[in-house]
């Protein structure tokens, strides 16, 4: 059932969304030093997360943080993928941080609601 119209939909703690960016942005770090210094290019790391975000959540609906802390970013209206075009709207508003401080009932920042998307948890793999 898509979360828009599912009545039981509970989103992700604070917490797992937090350490899942935690995880990303460790990773981003480490890839942007190949070219780039992140200490002072401070665009290099925010560049490497919002193509991060692009690729893993347009094409898997889990960035490596996601897959870690076991939630998946999903389309608010069918719950399905976001696609590529979204998840990359979602990054640039996720890189300009004030959208995600500001929430519904849902924990949808801005940023979640202008690119369709919900943070949801995700099933335990067997």
């Amino acid at each position: 059932m898509p979360p828009a119209t599912d009545p039981d939909f509970t989103a992700p703690s604070l917490g797992r969304r937090f350490g899942a960016l935690v995880v990303d942005w460790v990773l981003c770090l480490l890839v942007s030093n190949f070219f780039a210094d992140p200490l002072t290019d401070g665009w290099a790391p925010v560049l490497v997360l919002v193509v991060e975000y692009g690729f893993f959540l347009g094409l898997f609906a889990q960035t490596p943080g996601m897959y870690v802390t076991r939630i998946r970013c999903l389309s608010w209206a069918d719950g399905g993928r976001i696609g590529v075009g979204r998840a990359l709207l979602r990054g640039v508003l996720l890189a300009l941080v004030v959208p995600a401080l500001v929430m519904d009932e849902h924990r949808r920042g801005v940023h979640d609601r202008l690119a369709g998307s919900v943070i949801a948890a995700a099933p335990r793999s067997t």
